[in-house]
């Protein structure tokens, strides 16, 4: 009788590190709801809580969290402030902004400072979870269309008064046209078919884009693209991927 041999060892799989998390809010109930829903979940370390912005940079820079999970109205310091001092002193700390309404001009300020996404206060534990590992990679978490209706709506400065990006004139026109579907609420693969290229061909621009705009993410590069007048809040809303150039 042939025998198949011994049964091999599996080789063990290394764990994974645990994503640090600090949770921000006003609200001691919405806070202990945050933990509650996060620390279950082996993958996440609920590292501290904080009140108020100013504490969250306190405690940010004592925690070393890899995700902030910030509240944007507080007091003391808001959210927006306390991103914006997080972006700048403890960049390893990637901030998802939270809001009670998905249409919260201090969204836009968030974004601005260096927010990594936002979520509203309503989306489910599961979209949190999703939310707060996408941000740990370094990815924006703002979903594209949501983005786009966020965007048109606080973003309307007149247009001589909007500020050309850094880089704008090192654009080519393929890179601009990718920038514009981009802003007008397309996704990669919706702008691979519109343009026909391949999905890698348009990661590749995008990452670009980023880079001659010296802009850090896909939020801020649709930001930068409503300031600079390359697409409008009416063009996106009437015919999403035919912006105003």
């Amino acid at each position: 009788m042939t025998g198949t041999g011994p049964t091999p060892t599996p080789t063990p799989t290394p764990t994974s590190p645990r994503i640090k998390v600090l949770i921000v809010d006003d609200q001691p109930l919405v806070r202990r709801g945050l933990s509650l829903i996060l620390s279950p979940d082996p993958s996440f370390e609920v590292v501290g809580e904080a009140e108020n912005g100013a504490q969250a940079v306190t405690l940010a820079h004592q925690l070393r969290p890899d995700v902030v999970v910030m509240d944007i109205r507080m007091p003391v310091l808001d959210g927006v402030a306390a991103t914006g001092e997080l972006a700048a002193t403890a960049p390893g700390c990637r901030v998802l902004a939270l809001s009670t309404f998905d249409m919260d001009e201090y969204v836009v300020g968030a974004l601005r400072a260096g927010a990594y996404g936002f979520l509203p206060k309503d989306s489910s534990p599961e979209e949190l979870s999703a939310a707060i590992r996408t941000v740990h990679v370094g990815e924006a978490v703002v979903a594209p269309r949501l983005l786009t209706r966020l965007i048109s709506t606080y973003v309307r400065a007149p247009r001589g008064e909007r500020p050309t990006p850094t880089g704008l004139g090192e654009l080519t026109p393929r890179e601009i046209e990718v920038w514009r579907l981009m802003a007008t609420g397309l996704d990669n693969t919706d702008i691979s078919g519109a343009l026909d290229i391949s999905l890698s061909t348009v990661k590749n621009y995008i990452t670009s884009i980023f880079d001659k705009l010296a802009v850090r993410d896909r939020a801020q590069a649709v930001i930068a693209a409503y300031e600079s007048g390359l697409v409008t809040a009416r063009a996106a809303a009437a015919d999403p991927g035919a912006g105003n150039p």
